[in-house]
C-alpha cells in the first residue's frame, strides 16, 4: 500500500513542477517580449520613440528669420509719449533678425597677476528665438559669476590691445553659452558687445 502512495504522490507532484515550468517561461516571455517591444518604440522602429525624441530637438530656440513673428518674444510697453512703432529690417546683411540683451549692472575685478582693476558694461546677441532672453534674465546671477572669473583670468596686457578685447569677447560669449548649456541644455549666444571698458 505504501509503494502505491509512493506512485500516485510521484506523478502530483511531477504535474505541479511542470505547471511551474510552463509559469516561470511564459513570464520570461512576457518580459522579453515588452524589453523588445520598449526598445522598439525608443529606437523609433515602432510607435512613437521617433516623436518624442523629435519633441525634444524641437524645445531648442530656433533661428528667427528677419519678418518672422517670435513666439517667445518678449513683451515691451511703449513709454508715455513714444510710438509702438513696428520694428523695420533691412533687406541686406543677416537673412536673420538678432536680438540684444543688456546686463543691469557693471562688471568690476582685478585682472590676472596684476593690481590693476577693469569695469565693463557689457551686452549679448542671439539670432535665436526670445527663450535665449528669457534664460539670459533668469540665470543672470551665475553668468555674473562666471563672467568675473574670466575677468580675473584675463592678462593685463589683453585689456589694452584690440587683439585681447577680441579674444575676451570670445572668452565671455564661450562662459554665457557654458551656464545657459547646463542650465537650459541650450547656449545661444552669438557675441558679447563691450559698452564701456574702462582700465584703472
Amino acid at each position: 500500500m505504501s509503494d502505491k502512495k509512493d506512485k500516485e504522490a510521484k506523478p502530483k507532484k511531477a504535474k505541479g513542477k511542470g505547471m511551474l515550468v510552463k509559469l516561470v517561461a511564459g513570464l520570461v516571455l512576457v518580459g522579453v517580449g515588452g524589453g523588445g517591444t520598449f526598445a522598439l518604440v525608443k529606437s523609433g522602429m515602432l510607435g512613437g520613440g521617433e516623436g518624442e525624441a523629435h519633441a525634444k530637438e524641437d524645445n531648442k530656440p530656433k533661428l528667427v528669420r528677419k519678418g518672422e513673428e517670435d513666439p517667445f518674444a518678449p513683451k515691451t510697453e511703449a513709454k508715455e509719449g513714444e510710438g509702438a512703432g513696428a520694428e523695420v529690417e533691412g533687406d541686406g546683411g543677416s537673412e536673420f533678425k538678432t536680438s540684444y540683451y543688456n546686463f543691469t549692472d557693471d562688471f568690476t575685478s582685478n585682472l590676472k597677476n596684476s593690481s590693476a582693476l577693469v569695469q565693463i558694461s557689457l551686452a549679448c546677441s542671439t539670432r535665436r528665438d526670445g527663450r535665449v532672453l528669457m534664460w539670459l534674465k533668469k540665470h543672470e546671477l551665475a553668468i555674473r559669476s562666471q563672467i568675473l572669473v574670466v575677468l580675473a583670468d584675463t592678462p593685463e596686457e589683453d585689456a589694452f590691445t584690440p587683439e585681447g578685447k577680441e579674444r575676451l569677447q570670445k572668452r565671455l560669449t564661450d562662459a554665457i553659452n557654458k551656464v545657459l548649456t547646463e542650465t537650459e541644455g541650450f547656449g545661444g549666444i552669438d557675441k558679447v558687445y563691450f559698452k564701456s571698458f574702462l582700465v584703472q
